[in-house]
């Protein structure tokens, strides 16, 4: 089993960064490079060994704490909130985000972006060094894995630094500045301007289709054409393609690579990847942070107890839901917490990203909004295969509203929530789904060392 390694890494903006952080600590005889923030073009990945390692590089830079280590998915879910959990920490970044008051120096929110941009660079270096691969199968996989990880880091940050793809012309809206070559040596041409959301969502596709062709069907814990799917799904489901979205997912669960968990508790807490887990961040005793044990959990869990659970989520849970029951009470605070992220961490949890439930319940969504006819079996099938395994009897039809509330109990605090309100058009209790500050801010840091760039509404100018 893989095991990625989550290393400490600099405080960096997008186009001037350390593209071998990680590797420095992993692969330490294979480079000589100067501790810069850029290496320059005579220093460029030589060897396959070395593009090998850079490719665990840009992997252990995905399972950063500040990345799919956890705040991908839980900062959207605090944006998300009107009222399901209450932050009770000391960390103002996270209370800020909560509130819908989010700050350009917000130290959370800049982290997803400089880290998410070190990581791009990694894999950007690793795509700008494919001749160095001998063997053409090899040369595929490891493009098909940087492309995944570019493609994944792509779109999380158009999701939450630029407007989602519903709301006005995506031809016109800033997204996020890209960047597809590895930057070595810095000058003032690497100053670049944000890129529309099409053209965020264009590159991200383009990355996840190759992506997907190239990669093969097993990986062990590294990304495989399935993986490639199963984000594309979303990709389309954010763009209201809803066949192609079904089609996608029918692709991961009709592999049969993947089946559920027997029971809704068995899916969490896992130091292995199980069944279910279509991609998932690997974490152990050893190696790897779960942020999401760390704010989720209780003090004995190993965690900081800074998310509280409140009666207003466990009310959404009908009686004999087994997911109404998956919390537990803090027994040093008395306040109720998600047994999702309960880790004592004397093992390690892995990090589940896509789970074959959210292929179910995809599908099922893009077939009823889908006037080209079912792919695979009808929704209710699919609806009735995660109802059933939390305990649910099953119905005899579902309509769209069904699937979305089955996402909202099935796939709570996993990072689902903000996106799917947006996508769909609903409002975060009094606030519009397309409103300001429901986007994040370019971090103050970018604004301050690149001219090119420009603020989102709603905040101080850059």
């Amino acid at each position: 089993m893989l095991n990625i390694w989550i290393l400490p890494s600099n405080l960096v903006r997008p186009l001037v960064f350390a593209c071998f952080g990680a590797l420095l600590f992993v692969g330490c005889d294979f480079l000589d490079v100067d501790p810069k923030q850029s290496i320059s073009s005579d220093q460029a990945l030589s060897g396959e060994q070395n593009v090998t390692a850079a490719l665990n590089g840009a992997y252990n830079d995905l399972s950063d704490d500040d990345l799919y280590g956890g705040q991908y998915m839980m900062s959207p879910d605090l944006l998300a909130d009107a009222g399901d959990v209450q932050w009770v920490g000391t960390f103002s970044g996270p209370a800020e985000i909560i509130r819908k008051n989010i700050q350009t120096n917000n130290v959370f929110i800049e982290l997803q972006w400089t880290e998410a941009y070190e990581a791009i660079n990694g894999a950007n270096n690793v795509l700008g060094a494919l001749d160095q691969i001998e063997n053409p199968q090899d040369r595929e996989r490891i493009e098909g894995e940087a492309r995944f990880i570019r493609a994944a880091l792509y779109f999380e940050l158009v999701r939450l630094y630029g407007q989602p793809w519903n709301v006005g012309d995506p031809s016109s809206a800033p997204g996020v500045p890209i960047v597809t070559e590895p930057t070595r040596d810095i000058t003032e041409e690497d100053n670049v301007t944000r890129n529309t959301v099409q053209e965020v969502y264009d590159q991200v596709l383009n990355d996840l289709t190759t992506a997907r062709d190239l990669l093969p069907e097993s990986n062990g814990a590294f990304a495989d054409t399935y993986a490639a799917s199963a984000l594309l799904s979303r990709v389309y489901l954010m763009q209201q393609e809803y066949q192609s979205a079904a089609e996608a997912a029918d692709r991961v669960i009709q592999s049969g690579q993947f089946e559920l968990a027997p029971t809704f508790a068995d899916a969490f807490n896992n130091t292995e990847d199980i069944p279910e887990y279509v991609f998932a961040i690997q974490v152990s005793s050893q190696d790897g942070q779960n942020d999401l044990n760390t704010f989720y959990a209780a003090e004995n869990d190993g965690g900081r107890g800074d998310i509280n659970i409140q009666q207003q989520h466990l009310d959404r849970y009908a009686d004999d839901d087994a997911r109404g029951d998956y919390f537990y009470q803090d027994p040093g605070t008395g306040d109720i917490r998600t047994q999702k992220w309960q880790d004592d961490e004397s093992d390690g949890a892995n990090i589940p990203i896509v789970r074959l439930a959210e292929m179910h319940l995809t599908r099922a969504e893009g077939n009823l909004r889908s006037s080209g006819g079912n792919v695979g079996p009808d929704p209710v099938e699919d609806v009735n295969a995660i109802r059933e395994r939390a305990g649910l009897d099953p119905v005899s039809s579902v309509a769209v509203d069904d699937v979305l509330r089955q996402r909202r109990l099935e796939l709570s605090f996993e990072g689902h929530l903000l996106h799917d309100l947006k996508r769909t058009g609903r409002s975060i209790g009094t606030i519009p789904f397309d409103a300001d500050e429901l986007v994040y801010p370019v971090p103050q840091r970018e604004c301050d060392a690149n001219p090119e760039i420009t603020q989102n509404p709603g905040y101080t100018s850059c």
